[in-house]
């Protein structure tokens, strides 16, 4: 196998990884995470270096090759700082509050909602109009502010909803007379 595509992922101190065929798991101060890699690949580690090399040039191996780094990347950092995403809340009486671990958020209508939070998962609401969502998996990170933004994500015309913090909404113009 020749040394096609190799791409080290420094690994900071205090983490430790196991690898094995076909899965790899990282260990660090914040918690554990581990995720399956393609058997075609092959993960080492030297020093304190995550090596992630591919056998051929072909695209599939490229794919395959660039998703395994990025996920290992991924999974160093957030056993090491974690992961967090901020959502804005905007609207007239739509306000966020915590209730135990779980999301209770007033949206407009005649109920509340609430959110529980998945394993791994924290909110945060530092004001009526702001969730933070924390976490050491990126994409369980993700994925719950997606399903937090799709209760209400905001509208066109005025604006209203659930966005991410620097997340740009493009306004329409109302009716014209």
């Amino acid at each position: 196998m020749s040394r096609i595509g190799k791409s080290p992922i420094q690994v900071p101190e205090g983490v430790e990884v196991v690898i094995e065929p076909g899965l790899v798991t990282v260990k660090g101060p914040k918690g554990e995470l581990s995720e399956k890699i393609s058997r075609d690949l092959t993960v080492a580690q030297e020093g304190d270096e995550i090596v992630v090399t591919r056998p051929t040039d072909r695209s599939e191996h490229r794919a395959l090759h660039g998703l395994s780094r990025s996920l290992i990347a991924n999974m160093v950092e957030g056993v090491t700082n974690g992961f967090e995403k901020t959502l804005e809340i905007q609207g007239v009486g739509y306000r966020a509050q915590l209730k135990g671990s779980d999301l209770v958020l007033a949206l407009g209508f005649s109920h509340p909602v609430e959110i529980t939070a998945p394993e791994g998962i924290e909110f945060e609401v530092p004001q009526p109009t702001e969730v933070k969502v924390r976490g050491i998996s990126k994409q369980v990170v993700g994925e719950t502010a997606a399903n937090i933004r799709k209760r209400r994500p905001p509208e066109p015309y005025k604006g209203k909803g659930i966005r991410y913090q620097d997340e740009h909404v493009i306004r329409k113009v109302g009716k014209r007379a």
